[in-house]
């Protein structure tokens, strides 16, 4: 029976179960299992590639995300697999695939025992396969591109810059001048744009990978090296290192996985491969009780390790990740009787042996580490145990998912002592902001939860995590800054929030001078205390709006305004630089999750990173205070302005 044909497309990942489909009882597979050679010549990365388009299709469709999410996430596991899936199912023995849902897995079953799905051939021959890629161009969601294959049969790139040059997509109901030029925007940005991932994706390869390779014989340890341990925005290739007594067989099943497209390059110490769906990722191992330069070399800028290398050669040494040679007058590693290596276990023995303390892999970027390192002005940089709170967290009363209470039990369980409700505020209606009414309505919310919390920490039946000044759930909002350049809300409603972050969402392509100016109206309000993503980004999505940056930093440290650390990884706003530049001003910052659901509150960890890039110490943090200081800080606010 022939191979089912997968479209080589691109995506990303999440769980569920797909419950439209109709299980496929065991029974009505028995015969097909038994058919010759049904389906001897797929392989794990078969399964997955196919599982993947599925996830696609049902995109294009705009199915809801839940499910084309849950198609990726059980293509990745598929992919990850260290089971042989086809002869598992076919020989009745399939194995528990983790996060997989019922439905799905009676259509891997389906797929593994008869060669064949028909849910999957269905979809083909409802979708094109060109629509998915019109999916990438950032902004164009499922509906339009629907009307437009519909109305217009455009199913290609090419045909749809094509149509919009012409002018041919402002006669569909619905779009206009404007749309087309955004269309053909979006579609420049799309050509322009390096392959890159976010961090939090980066994560989940990495997660994958790791978990896959672990239990090889002689394997001691694995671990993420290059951009992603410094935590660069964005990632490109993945790196990651491993002690191995075996190297060999650890390179062997690494280009073996199911979620290896192809191999780009395999040798005895390194291989590389590339991902389905993903980036390429490179494995080098290295004898066990040699790390501390393999895990130099391998995790810092170039710029960092040229400066190491020739601090080393200074010395009478060569560095590279094997360690440190003895190089003779000539500048050659001396050979015979004279060679000498020196390997360190540790990065700080490495470190040590240059006359150095250990730098933070955040900060091997050559931004000036090694000069504070000789001077001993390194910073301590802020860690995730050093914040007692998070300044900006949305709910189901706004564009959150879920409730007020549901929210604020998980940040008193991460052991905070206050979380700030800042649902959005009225005139933002993608976002379903709120009127006056609904905000006394959910002020009153907030007052019973916190007596609540009161009396169960005088009970002494508070979660055991709550610290010792208590939790509170402070309510605030996420205040629109309008086009105009007015607040949202008056300000006797302004004044009545414990907490109020403002922002800029609507009108992004006004003058510098129109953007500034409407920023500078909130930084100078008696009320506003936090201004939120202040650059407006979306990485690899949408550029920064155009500030006078330096008129904003100088008013924002004068007037005590905070400047958020946005920890979102499709944002992580403000970016390392200007965050650097502001604490250097004098401003103070905030780091904040911005979660819209509870697994989101998280995020604050990736603001941590992009705040140690930045050299961001805890004191210059405002939430790493009490929640008394806090408030009092935000309440003087009055006499700075």
């Amino acid at each position: 029976m022939p191979r089912p044909k997968a479209p080589d497309r691109s995506v990303a990942p999440d769980p569920a179960a797909e419950h439209s489909a109709e299980p496929i009882a065991d029974a009505d597979l028995a015969g097909e299992a038994d058919a010759p050679d049904a389906q001897a010549d797929l392989t794990n990365g078969d399964l997955a590639r196919i599982f993947h388009d599925i996830g696609d299709m049902l995109e294009v469709k705009g199915e809801l995300v839940f499910k084309t999410v849950a198609y990726h996430r059980a293509a990745d596991v598929i992919g990850r697999s260290p089971v042989d899936l086809v002869a598992a199912y076919r020989a009745g023995t399939p194995p528990r695939l983790p996060g997989v849902g019922a439905a799905i897995s009676d259509k891997i079953a389906e797929l593994a025992r008869t060669g064949r799905l028909a849910y999957y051939e269905r979809l083909r021959a409802e979708v094109p396969p060109g629509l998915v890629e019109l999916l990438r161009i950032p902004g164009l969601g499922p509906k339009t591109v629907r009307q437009i294959n519909a109305e217009l049969g455009i199913e290609r790139l090419d045909d749809l810059r094509a149509a919009a040059q012409a002018g041919r997509l402002q006669g569909l109901k619905g779009l206009s001048a404007k749309t087309e030029q955004l269309i053909l925007e979006g579609i420049a940005r799309l050509d322009a744009r390096p392959a890159r991932i976010y961090l939090h994706r980066a994560r989940e390869l990495i997660d994958g990978l790791i978990e896959a390779l672990n239990d090889t014989p002689g394997v001691h340890s694995i671990e993420p090296a290059g951009s992603f341990r410094r935590r660069r925005e964005t990632i490109g290739d993945l790196d990651l290192l491993a002690e191995t007594d075996d190297g060999a067989a650890l390179i062997e099943r690494f280009v073996s996985l199911g979620v290896v497209d192809h191999v780009v390059n395999r040798g005895s110490a390194k291989a590389a491969v590339q991902l389905l769906r993903g980036p390429n990722v490179d494995l080098m191992v290295m004898p066990p009780g040699s790390a501390g330069t393999y895990r130099i070399h391998f995790t810092g800028s170039k710029e960092h390790n040229v400066r190491l290398r020739a601090r080393a050669r200074d010395a009478g040494w060569s560095l590279s990740e094997k360690g440190f040679l003895r190089i003779g007058e000539d500048g050659e590693p001396r050979t015979g009787d004279a060679a000498e290596l020196r390997t360190c276990a540790t990065e700080t023995e490495a470190y040590a042996f240059l006359g150095l303390p250990f730098i933070e892999p955040e900060l091997r970027e050559d931004h000036g580490e090694i000069e504070a390192a000789l001077a001993g002005r390194l910073p301590s940089l802020i860690t995730l145990g050093d914040l007692r709170g998070d300044f900006h967290s949305h709910s189901d009363w706004s564009d959150g998912v879920h409730t007020i209470e549901a929210m604020a039990e998980a940040a008193r369980r991460r052991g905070h002592a206050y979380q700030v409700l800042t649902d959005h505020s009225q005139s933002l209606a993608i976002a379903r902001g709120l009127s006056r009414d609904q905000v006394e309505e959910q002020r009153g919310i907030v007052a019973g939860l916190n007596e609540r919390f009161a009396a169960e920490e005088a009970a002494g039946t508070a979660p055991p995590e709550t610290p010792p000044e208590g939790f509170r759930l402070l309510h605030g909002c996420e205040l629109e800054v309008r086009a105009d350049g007015a607040l949202d809300y008056e300000d006797d409603l302004l004044a009545s929030f414990d907490v109020v972050v403002a922002s800029v969402h609507v009108a992004r392509r006004q003058s510098r001078a129109d953007l500034t100016r409407r920023t500078l109206n909130a930084i100078r309000s008696p009320h506003v205390d936090v201004i939120a993503h202040p650059a407006g980004r979306m990485i690899l999505d949408r550029p920064d709006l155009d500030l006078d940056w330096d008129q904003v930093y100088a008013e924002a440290a004068r007037t005590g305004t905070v400047l958020e650390m946005n920890g979102s990884p499709h944002r992580l706003d403000l970016s390392a630089d200007r965050a650097r530049r502001a604490v250097e001003v004098g401003c103070i910052l905030s780091i904040d999750s911005d979660a819209h659901k509870i697994a989101e509150l998280d995020y604050l960890a990736w603001g941590i990173t992009q705040a140690r890039r930045a050299w961001v110490e805890p004191a210059q943090v405002l939430n790493t205070r009490p929640r008394d200081e806090v408030l009092a800080w935000f309440a003087a606010k009055e006499q700075r302005v």
